[in-house]
């Protein structure tokens, strides 16, 4: 059993901590004043108390790192080497709607680097945590990416794009579940990209991809699918954390997931002659 470095122990904690005012919220969803940030992307109460108990916890236990947060933005630090990634509350629609499947999600990025990532899923009380070369972990249980080599036995995650995206997101999307569904067992779409690819990472879905996510949404858990022995990439060889368009799963499932994205890209193509 590995136990995490001193700065993973409080990242754990500061996940906890902002989990139990989330639970706390929870509980009275329909009591949270909500207000619209955009179409179908809101910020409520409960995030704004999540985010300030993390940065509260973190700034106090390693003064100078700098963040990168969903509501606060970009916070520069004096120490430039070290930044925490955070989403106090990823799966927030789940959230909202009174839907157990949301989670926190914590990275630290040291010189340009994912170091250490923590995803605490609050409902199920499940922290998985991962440590470059300190493997990946549920709790005390290591993790390890599912073995599965075929697409046809796999279950592949996914996001949909939502309200206010633009419309070719929305036909590329549809082109590529065209392309994937019959090509695996089965596609889930549960809302939070942060706890789909810690459940990657555990193997409790063989594969992941979406498109234009955010880098507190995927930060953590790339660290847990590498740690895992998976793979994260950027779906057309570029940076994840700046264009938000990620694959992930062992080597065989990942390969065949980017076999039936390019699948899609292609009825675009023709689509367009």
């Amino acid at each position: 059993m590995s136990k995490p470095s001193p700065v993973g122990t409080v990242m754990i904690a500061a996940a906890r901590a902002a989990g139990r005012s989330l639970a706390r919220d929870f509980g009275e969803v329909e009591n949270l004043q909500v207000s619209r940030k955009g179409p179908a992307d809101f910020v409520t109460n409960a995030d704004m108390r999540a985010e300030e108990i993390i940065y509260t916890s973190l700034t106090k236990a390693r003064p100078g790192y700098g963040f990168v947060m969903e509501e606060r933005g970009i916070v520069e630090g004096t120490d430039k080497s070290n930044k925490f990634i955070v989403d106090p509350l990823d799966g927030t629609l789940n959230f909202l709607h009174g839907q157990p499947h949301y989670a926190v999600s914590i990275a630290l990025e040291r010189d340009g680097q994912l170091l250490t990532g923590v995803v605490f899923d609050v409902a199920k009380n499940e922290i998985f945590w991962a440590e470059t070369g300190r493997g990946a972990w549920l709790e005390q249980r290591k993790l390890r990416v599912a073995a599965r080599k075929k697409m046809g036995e796999a279950v592949i995650a996914t996001g949909t794009p939502w309200m206010g995206r633009s419309e070719e997101s929305h036909i590329t999307f549809a082109r590529e579940m065209a392309a994937m569904t019959p090509a695996t067992a089965g596609i889930r779409r549960y809302g939070s990209a942060a706890l789909d690819l810690a459940w990657v990472a555990a193997g409790r879905f063989d594969g992941f991809w979406e498109h234009g996510l955010k880098p507190w949404d995927v930060a953590a858990g790339m660290v847990l699918v590498r740690e895992a022995g998976g793979i994260v990439e950027e779906i057309n060889g570029g940076d994840v954390l700046k264009t938000g368009d990620i694959v992930a799963g062992n080597e065989d499932i990942l390969a065949g997931v980017k076999e039936q994205l390019r699948h899609a890209a292609s009825f675009g193509r023709a689509a367009k002659v």
